[in-house]
Protein backbone atom coordinates (compact mmCIF):
# COMPACT_ATOMS: atom_id res chain seq x y z
CA UNK A 1 0.00 0.00 0.00
CA UNK A 2 1.54 3.28 -1.71
CA UNK A 3 1.75 5.91 0.98
CA UNK A 4 0.65 9.53 -0.79
CA UNK A 5 -0.45 11.24 2.33
CA UNK A 6 1.66 14.62 2.62
CA UNK A 7 0.75 15.05 6.25
CA UNK A 8 2.17 11.59 7.00
CA UNK A 9 5.63 11.81 5.06
CA UNK A 10 6.25 15.37 6.21
CA UNK A 11 4.34 16.70 8.56
CA UNK A 12 6.42 19.50 9.28
CA UNK A 13 7.45 20.54 5.98
CA UNK A 14 4.57 22.82 5.78
CA UNK A 15 4.07 23.56 8.91
CA UNK A 16 6.82 26.08 9.77
CA UNK A 17 6.23 28.53 6.63
CA UNK A 18 3.78 30.33 8.08
CA UNK A 19 5.66 30.80 11.14
CA UNK A 20 8.81 31.28 8.86
CA UNK A 21 6.65 34.47 7.69
CA UNK A 22 6.02 35.65 10.83
CA UNK A 23 9.59 35.62 12.50
CA UNK A 24 10.80 37.25 9.10
CA UNK A 25 8.22 39.75 9.75
CA UNK A 26 10.27 40.63 12.90
CA UNK A 27 7.33 38.79 15.48
CA UNK A 28 9.48 39.51 17.98
CA UNK A 29 10.40 43.30 17.96
CA UNK A 30 6.29 44.04 17.36
CA UNK A 31 6.11 41.85 20.55
CA UNK A 32 8.86 44.08 22.35
CA UNK A 33 7.13 47.32 21.29
CA UNK A 34 4.09 46.23 22.37
CA UNK A 35 5.03 45.27 26.24
CA UNK A 36 6.72 48.56 26.23
CA UNK A 37 4.15 50.93 25.03
CA UNK A 38 1.61 48.42 27.63
CA UNK A 39 4.18 49.67 30.61
CA UNK A 40 3.76 53.04 29.07
CA UNK A 41 0.31 52.91 28.99
CA UNK A 42 -0.82 50.89 32.11
CA UNK A 43 1.13 53.88 34.23
CA UNK A 44 -0.70 56.16 32.39
CA UNK A 45 -3.84 54.57 33.89
CA UNK A 46 -2.55 53.81 37.17
CA UNK A 47 -3.85 55.14 40.56
CA UNK A 48 -0.93 56.74 41.48
CA UNK A 49 -1.07 59.30 38.49
CA UNK A 50 -4.78 60.10 38.84
CA UNK A 51 -5.13 60.93 35.43
CA UNK A 52 -8.44 58.65 35.37
CA UNK A 53 -10.74 57.59 37.41
CA UNK A 54 -10.49 53.72 38.58
CA UNK A 55 -13.70 52.39 36.90
CA UNK A 56 -12.84 54.48 33.78
CA UNK A 57 -9.34 52.79 33.70
CA UNK A 58 -10.68 48.93 34.99
CA UNK A 59 -13.01 49.43 31.75
CA UNK A 60 -10.54 50.62 29.41
CA UNK A 61 -7.77 47.89 30.29
CA UNK A 62 -10.67 45.11 29.86
CA UNK A 63 -11.31 45.59 26.59
CA UNK A 64 -7.31 46.31 26.08
CA UNK A 65 -6.89 42.71 27.41
CA UNK A 66 -9.34 41.17 25.20
CA UNK A 67 -6.73 40.36 22.84
CA UNK A 68 -4.76 38.58 25.12
CA UNK A 69 -7.44 36.89 26.29
CA UNK A 70 -8.28 35.59 23.31
CA UNK A 71 -4.39 34.30 22.27
CA UNK A 72 -4.83 32.34 25.50
CA UNK A 73 -8.18 30.39 25.35
CA UNK A 74 -6.55 30.01 21.50
CA UNK A 75 -3.42 28.44 23.08
CA UNK A 76 -5.11 26.85 25.62
CA UNK A 77 -7.96 25.17 23.62
CA UNK A 78 -5.35 23.41 21.41
CA UNK A 79 -2.35 22.56 23.58
CA UNK A 80 -3.77 19.23 24.12
CA UNK A 81 -4.14 17.63 20.23
CA UNK A 82 -0.76 19.91 19.57
CA UNK A 83 0.95 17.19 22.63
CA UNK A 84 -0.74 14.23 21.92
CA UNK A 85 -0.13 14.06 17.88
CA UNK A 86 3.56 15.61 18.23
CA UNK A 87 4.12 13.03 20.84
CA UNK A 88 2.89 10.03 18.76
CA UNK A 89 4.15 11.05 15.58
CA UNK A 90 7.58 11.53 17.28
CA UNK A 91 7.38 7.95 18.61
CA UNK A 92 6.71 6.69 15.16
CA UNK A 93 10.05 8.83 13.91
CA UNK A 94 11.90 6.41 15.65
CA UNK A 95 11.04 2.95 15.92
CA UNK A 96 13.73 1.15 17.77
CA UNK A 97 13.04 0.84 21.22
CA UNK A 98 16.29 0.51 22.89
CA UNK A 99 16.71 4.01 21.43
CA UNK A 100 13.63 5.19 22.79
CA UNK A 101 14.20 3.98 25.72
CA UNK A 102 17.45 5.46 26.07
CA UNK A 103 15.96 8.85 24.85
CA UNK A 104 13.39 8.82 27.54
CA UNK A 105 15.93 7.78 30.78
CA UNK A 106 18.10 10.56 29.28
CA UNK A 107 15.81 13.21 29.54
CA UNK A 108 14.08 12.36 32.65
CA UNK A 109 17.56 12.54 34.34
CA UNK A 110 18.63 15.78 32.28
CA UNK A 111 15.26 17.26 33.52
CA UNK A 112 15.13 15.48 37.38
CA UNK A 113 19.10 17.13 38.03
CA UNK A 114 18.39 20.25 36.41
CA UNK A 115 14.78 21.21 37.98
CA UNK A 116 16.89 20.57 41.51
CA UNK A 117 19.05 22.48 40.75
CA UNK A 118 16.64 25.07 39.94
CA UNK A 119 14.94 24.64 43.42
CA UNK A 120 18.05 24.84 45.37
CA UNK A 121 19.35 28.26 43.50
CA UNK A 122 16.34 29.62 44.68
CA UNK A 123 16.25 28.67 47.79
CA UNK A 124 19.49 29.61 48.25
CA UNK A 125 19.52 33.15 46.69
CA UNK A 126 16.00 34.02 48.80
CA UNK A 127 18.30 33.24 51.88
CA UNK A 128 21.20 35.29 51.09
CA UNK A 129 19.10 38.31 49.61
CA UNK A 130 16.00 37.97 52.21
CA UNK A 131 13.78 39.96 50.02
CA UNK A 132 11.18 38.83 52.25
CA UNK A 133 12.29 40.96 55.45
CA UNK A 134 11.61 44.54 52.97
CA UNK A 135 7.31 43.46 53.51
CA UNK A 136 5.20 44.32 56.19
CA UNK A 137 2.95 41.34 56.87
CA UNK A 138 0.66 43.31 58.44
CA UNK A 139 -0.59 44.86 55.30
CA UNK A 140 -1.93 41.75 54.17
CA UNK A 141 -4.11 41.20 56.91
CA UNK A 142 -2.69 37.70 58.16
CA UNK A 143 -0.41 37.94 61.57
CA UNK A 144 2.04 35.57 62.61
CA UNK A 145 -0.19 34.12 65.14
CA UNK A 146 -2.03 33.05 62.62
CA UNK A 147 1.01 31.69 60.30
CA UNK A 148 2.64 29.83 63.23
CA UNK A 149 -1.12 28.35 63.46
CA UNK A 150 -1.02 27.15 59.92
CA UNK A 151 2.47 25.49 60.28
CA UNK A 152 1.30 23.31 62.92
CA UNK A 153 -2.21 22.33 61.31
CA UNK A 154 -0.33 21.84 58.21
CA UNK A 155 -1.40 18.21 56.84
CA UNK A 156 0.76 18.33 53.31
CA UNK A 157 3.71 16.38 53.44
CA UNK A 158 5.59 13.18 51.67
CA UNK A 159 2.82 10.60 50.66
CA UNK A 160 3.39 7.43 52.96
CA UNK A 161 4.76 4.24 51.57
CA UNK A 162 0.86 2.67 51.46
CA UNK A 163 -0.43 5.50 48.86
CA UNK A 164 3.01 5.64 46.65
CA UNK A 165 1.31 2.71 44.57
CA UNK A 166 -1.82 4.76 44.04
CA UNK A 167 0.39 7.92 43.10
CA UNK A 168 1.79 5.31 39.98
CA UNK A 169 -1.26 4.18 39.29
CA UNK A 170 -2.77 7.63 39.14
CA UNK A 171 -0.25 8.73 36.41
CA UNK A 172 -2.20 6.30 33.94
CA UNK A 173 -4.88 8.19 32.71
CA UNK A 174 -8.37 5.75 33.27
CA UNK A 175 -10.57 7.47 31.02
CA UNK A 176 -8.00 9.53 28.58
CA UNK A 177 -10.83 12.16 27.64
CA UNK A 178 -11.21 12.90 31.04
CA UNK A 179 -7.78 13.88 31.44
CA UNK A 180 -7.33 15.83 28.21
CA UNK A 181 -10.79 17.87 29.23
CA UNK A 182 -9.24 18.64 32.62
CA UNK A 183 -5.90 19.52 31.42
CA UNK A 184 -4.01 16.90 33.20
CA UNK A 185 -0.73 16.71 30.80
CA UNK A 186 1.03 14.56 32.47
CA UNK A 187 -1.72 11.51 32.28
CA UNK A 188 -2.50 13.26 28.37
CA UNK A 189 1.76 12.66 27.33
CA UNK A 190 1.43 9.37 29.41
CA UNK A 191 -1.68 7.99 26.82
CA UNK A 192 -0.09 9.17 23.77
CA UNK A 193 3.13 7.97 24.47
CA UNK A 194 1.58 4.08 25.18
CA UNK A 195 -0.81 4.79 21.93
CA UNK A 196 2.52 5.82 20.10
CA UNK A 197 4.54 2.87 20.81
CA UNK A 198 1.21 0.41 20.02
CA UNK A 199 1.09 2.12 16.97
CA UNK A 200 4.88 1.13 15.69
CA UNK A 201 4.01 -2.58 16.80
CA UNK A 202 1.29 -3.02 14.32
CA UNK A 203 1.57 -3.53 11.09
CA UNK A 204 2.40 -0.47 8.86
CA UNK A 205 -0.74 -1.17 6.45
CA UNK A 206 -2.70 -1.08 9.96
CA UNK A 207 -1.12 2.11 11.41
CA UNK A 208 -1.22 4.09 8.25
CA UNK A 209 -4.68 5.80 8.30
CA UNK A 210 -3.86 6.69 12.07
CA UNK A 211 -0.76 8.27 12.05
CA UNK A 212 -2.34 9.79 8.30
CA UNK A 213 -4.51 10.99 11.06
CA UNK A 214 -2.48 12.74 13.26
CA UNK A 215 -0.44 14.26 10.90
CA UNK A 216 -3.47 16.18 9.60
CA UNK A 217 -4.16 16.86 13.17
CA UNK A 218 -0.69 18.34 13.93
CA UNK A 219 -1.18 20.40 10.97
CA UNK A 220 -4.24 21.87 12.20
CA UNK A 221 -2.63 22.39 15.64
CA UNK A 222 0.42 24.88 14.35
CA UNK A 223 -1.91 26.64 12.07
CA UNK A 224 -4.29 27.38 14.67
CA UNK A 225 -0.96 28.20 17.01
CA UNK A 226 0.09 30.68 14.12
CA UNK A 227 -3.53 32.24 13.69
CA UNK A 228 -2.83 33.05 17.76
CA UNK A 229 0.80 34.17 17.37
CA UNK A 230 -0.65 36.91 14.98
CA UNK A 231 -2.50 38.38 17.78
CA UNK A 232 1.11 37.78 20.20
CA UNK A 233 2.09 41.80 19.79
CA UNK A 234 -1.85 43.11 20.91
CA UNK A 235 -1.56 40.33 23.44
CA UNK A 236 1.44 41.33 24.96
CA UNK A 237 0.76 45.25 24.67
CA UNK A 238 -2.80 44.77 26.67
CA UNK A 239 -1.88 42.12 28.85
CA UNK A 240 1.19 44.38 30.29
CA UNK A 241 -1.37 47.70 30.52
CA UNK A 242 -3.99 45.79 32.49
CA UNK A 243 -1.30 44.81 34.94
CA UNK A 244 0.70 47.89 35.27
CA UNK A 245 -2.79 50.03 35.69
CA UNK A 246 -4.07 47.72 38.06
CA UNK A 247 -1.05 47.39 40.04
CA UNK A 248 0.19 50.94 40.54
CA UNK A 249 3.59 52.33 41.61
CA UNK A 250 3.53 51.30 45.14
CA UNK A 251 3.22 47.79 44.96
CA UNK A 252 5.87 47.35 42.38
CA UNK A 253 8.53 49.13 44.25
CA UNK A 254 7.41 46.62 47.60
CA UNK A 255 8.16 43.53 45.31
CA UNK A 256 11.53 45.06 43.30
CA UNK A 257 13.94 42.88 45.24
CA UNK A 258 11.73 40.08 45.55
CA UNK A 259 11.77 40.17 41.48
CA UNK A 260 15.12 41.22 41.26
CA UNK A 261 16.28 37.82 43.44
CA UNK A 262 14.09 35.85 40.46
CA UNK A 263 15.78 37.14 37.71
CA UNK A 264 19.07 36.80 38.96
CA UNK A 265 18.11 33.23 39.41
CA UNK A 266 16.87 32.82 36.38
CA UNK A 267 19.99 34.49 34.54
CA UNK A 268 22.07 31.38 36.46
CA UNK A 269 20.30 29.04 35.08
CA UNK A 270 20.21 30.18 31.57
CA UNK A 271 24.27 30.75 31.96
CA UNK A 272 23.77 27.35 33.27
CA UNK A 273 22.30 25.71 29.98
CA UNK A 274 24.49 27.84 28.10
CA UNK A 275 27.51 26.21 29.77
CA UNK A 276 26.33 23.24 29.42
CA UNK A 277 25.50 23.36 25.82
CA UNK A 278 29.27 24.34 25.13
CA UNK A 279 30.58 21.55 27.41
CA UNK A 280 28.44 18.43 25.79
CA UNK A 281 27.98 20.07 22.49
CA UNK A 282 30.83 22.35 21.12
CA UNK A 283 28.32 25.35 20.59
CA UNK A 284 30.23 28.34 21.41
CA UNK A 285 27.74 30.58 24.04
CA UNK A 286 27.39 33.59 22.18
CA UNK A 287 26.18 31.76 18.96
CA UNK A 288 24.12 29.25 21.47
CA UNK A 289 22.02 32.31 22.66
CA UNK A 290 22.24 34.68 19.18
CA UNK A 291 20.90 31.49 17.32
CA UNK A 292 18.16 30.87 19.75
CA UNK A 293 17.11 34.38 20.90
CA UNK A 294 13.95 35.09 18.71
CA UNK A 295 12.62 32.03 19.92
CA UNK A 296 13.13 32.91 23.67
CA UNK A 297 11.96 36.04 23.20
CA UNK A 298 8.87 34.95 21.75
CA UNK A 299 8.02 32.38 24.83
CA UNK A 300 9.05 35.54 26.93
CA UNK A 301 6.45 37.63 25.58
CA UNK A 302 3.68 34.64 25.01
CA UNK A 303 4.46 33.07 28.68
CA UNK A 304 3.86 29.74 27.10
CA UNK A 305 6.04 26.89 26.17
CA UNK A 306 3.26 25.25 23.84
CA UNK A 307 2.85 28.92 22.25
CA UNK A 308 6.33 28.56 20.97
CA UNK A 309 6.25 24.38 20.37
CA UNK A 310 6.38 24.85 16.41
CA UNK A 311 9.25 27.16 16.65
CA UNK A 312 11.27 25.02 19.28
CA UNK A 313 10.64 22.29 16.78
CA UNK A 314 11.89 24.50 13.71
CA UNK A 315 14.82 25.48 15.65
CA UNK A 316 16.20 22.09 16.97
CA UNK A 317 15.38 20.31 13.69
CA UNK A 318 16.91 22.75 11.08
CA UNK A 319 19.46 24.59 12.96
CA UNK A 320 20.66 22.77 15.22
CA UNK A 321 20.06 19.70 13.43
CA UNK A 322 18.50 17.25 16.09
CA UNK A 323 17.80 14.05 14.54
CA UNK A 324 13.49 14.50 14.23
CA UNK A 325 13.00 11.17 16.26
CA UNK A 326 14.26 12.87 19.17
CA UNK A 327 12.93 16.26 18.50
CA UNK A 328 9.39 15.44 17.84
CA UNK A 329 9.28 13.68 21.15
CA UNK A 330 11.67 15.61 23.79
CA UNK A 331 9.74 19.05 22.52
CA UNK A 332 6.30 17.99 23.77
CA UNK A 333 7.99 16.53 26.56
CA UNK A 334 10.19 18.90 27.92
CA UNK A 335 7.48 21.82 27.39
CA UNK A 336 5.26 19.52 29.84
CA UNK A 337 7.44 18.51 32.35
CA UNK A 338 11.12 20.21 31.77
CA UNK A 339 9.98 23.60 34.28
CA UNK A 340 13.67 24.29 35.74
CA UNK A 341 12.84 28.18 35.43
CA UNK A 342 9.25 27.34 37.19
CA UNK A 343 10.79 25.13 40.10
CA UNK A 344 13.48 27.88 40.73
CA UNK A 345 11.01 30.56 41.24
CA UNK A 346 8.83 28.06 43.63
CA UNK A 347 11.86 28.13 45.93
CA UNK A 348 12.10 31.38 45.90
CA UNK A 349 8.66 32.56 46.79
CA UNK A 350 8.29 29.84 49.48
CA UNK A 351 10.99 31.50 51.23
CA UNK A 352 9.92 34.87 50.50
CA UNK A 353 6.71 34.20 51.76
CA UNK A 354 8.33 32.82 54.77
CA UNK A 355 10.09 35.44 55.65
CA UNK A 356 7.12 37.69 54.97
CA UNK A 357 5.13 35.78 57.61
CA UNK A 358 8.11 34.91 60.01
CA UNK A 359 7.83 31.33 59.25
CA UNK A 360 10.80 29.20 60.22
CA UNK A 361 11.52 26.53 57.63
CA UNK A 362 13.68 23.32 58.68
CA UNK A 363 15.51 21.48 57.20
CA UNK A 364 12.85 18.86 56.07
CA UNK A 365 10.95 21.92 54.94
CA UNK A 366 13.00 22.64 52.32
CA UNK A 367 13.65 19.05 51.24
CA UNK A 368 9.95 19.07 50.72
CA UNK A 369 10.06 21.93 48.70
CA UNK A 370 12.70 20.95 46.52
CA UNK A 371 10.45 17.53 45.96
CA UNK A 372 6.94 19.51 45.59
CA UNK A 373 8.91 21.93 43.11
CA UNK A 374 10.25 18.60 41.11
CA UNK A 375 6.69 16.65 41.49
CA UNK A 376 4.12 19.45 40.96
CA UNK A 377 6.30 20.83 37.77
CA UNK A 378 6.18 17.82 36.33
CA UNK A 379 2.52 17.85 36.21
CA UNK A 380 1.84 21.72 35.52
CA UNK A 381 0.41 22.53 31.91
CA UNK A 382 2.46 24.20 29.47
CA UNK A 383 0.25 27.79 29.99
CA UNK A 384 0.42 30.93 31.31
CA UNK A 385 -0.28 31.15 35.14
CA UNK A 386 0.21 27.79 35.90
CA UNK A 387 3.22 28.72 38.14
CA UNK A 388 1.64 30.54 40.58
CA UNK A 389 -1.21 27.18 40.77
CA UNK A 390 1.87 24.83 41.76
CA UNK A 391 3.09 27.35 44.04
CA UNK A 392 0.17 27.12 46.70
CA UNK A 393 0.86 23.20 46.53
CA UNK A 394 3.94 23.96 47.77
CA UNK A 395 2.96 26.66 50.19
CA UNK A 396 0.34 24.07 51.34
CA UNK A 397 2.57 21.91 52.69
CA UNK A 398 4.85 23.86 54.58
CA UNK A 399 2.19 25.81 56.26
CA UNK A 400 3.05 28.88 55.15
CA UNK A 401 -0.47 31.94 54.47
CA UNK A 402 -2.71 31.01 51.50
CA UNK A 403 -2.54 35.00 51.73
CA UNK A 404 0.67 35.33 50.48
CA UNK A 405 -0.26 34.01 46.98
CA UNK A 406 -2.16 37.39 46.86
CA UNK A 407 1.25 39.32 47.50
CA UNK A 408 3.15 37.49 44.26
CA UNK A 409 -0.10 37.69 42.22
CA UNK A 410 1.02 41.50 41.39
CA UNK A 411 4.29 41.07 39.66
CA UNK A 412 3.38 36.81 38.66
CA UNK A 413 2.73 37.94 34.81
CA UNK A 414 6.59 39.45 34.67
CA UNK A 415 8.28 36.59 36.36
CA UNK A 416 5.78 33.94 34.36
CA UNK A 417 7.33 35.67 31.16
CA UNK A 418 10.90 35.30 32.31
CA UNK A 419 10.54 31.86 33.65
CA UNK A 420 8.92 30.62 30.31
CA UNK A 421 11.87 31.61 28.33
CA UNK A 422 14.26 29.66 30.91
CA UNK A 423 11.78 26.49 30.22
CA UNK A 424 12.41 27.05 26.79
CA UNK A 425 15.85 27.11 26.90
CA UNK A 426 16.76 24.18 28.80
CA UNK A 427 14.22 22.16 26.39
CA UNK A 428 16.38 23.32 23.48
CA UNK A 429 19.62 22.26 25.39
CA UNK A 430 18.16 19.38 26.27
CA UNK A 431 17.47 18.02 22.78
CA UNK A 432 21.12 19.29 21.59
CA UNK A 433 22.31 17.18 24.37
CA UNK A 434 20.63 14.13 24.13
CA UNK A 435 20.96 14.24 20.66
CA UNK A 436 24.87 14.28 20.52
CA UNK A 437 25.06 11.04 22.80
CA UNK A 438 22.78 8.89 20.64
CA UNK A 439 25.13 6.34 19.34
CA UNK A 440 25.78 5.26 15.36
CA UNK A 441 23.93 2.41 15.52
CA UNK A 442 20.73 3.78 16.87
CA UNK A 443 21.17 6.95 14.40
CA UNK A 444 21.42 4.08 11.60
CA UNK A 445 18.21 2.46 12.86
CA UNK A 446 16.19 5.43 12.27
CA UNK A 447 17.67 5.68 8.57
CA UNK A 448 16.61 2.22 7.85
CA UNK A 449 13.54 2.45 9.06
CA UNK A 450 11.18 1.87 6.41
CA UNK A 451 9.66 4.84 4.48
CA UNK A 452 6.35 3.60 5.74
CA UNK A 453 7.35 4.18 9.09
CA UNK A 454 9.31 6.93 8.77
CA UNK A 455 9.21 10.72 8.48
CA UNK A 456 11.14 13.27 6.17
CA UNK A 457 13.10 15.93 8.18
CA UNK A 458 11.67 19.74 7.46
CA UNK A 459 13.39 21.35 4.89
CA UNK A 460 15.00 24.04 5.77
Amino acid sequence: MANTSPFYLSPLKYLTHRLDHLVQNRLWIKVLIGLGLGIVLGFLLSPNLGLVEPTTSGVLTAWLALPGQLFLALIQMIVVPLVVASVVLGLATNNDMNAMRKIGLSAVAFILVTTIIGTVTGIGLAQTLQPGRQIDSSALGVTVDVAERDVESATGGFPSIQEVPDKFISLFPSNPMASMVSGEMLQVIMFSAILGFALISIPPKRALPLFDLLGALQEVSMRVVSWAMYLAPLAVFGLITRLVASLGLNVLAGMLLYVITVVLGLVALALMYLVIARALVGTPIKQFFMTSKELLLLAFSTSSSAAVMPMTLKLTENTFKVKPGIARFLVPLGATINMTGTALYQGVATVFLAQVFQVELTFMNYVFVVTMAIAASIGSPATPGAGIVILSMVLEGVGIPAAGVALLLGVDRILDMCRTAINVLGDVVMCCVINEFITEDEESTTENTPPSQQYEPPSS
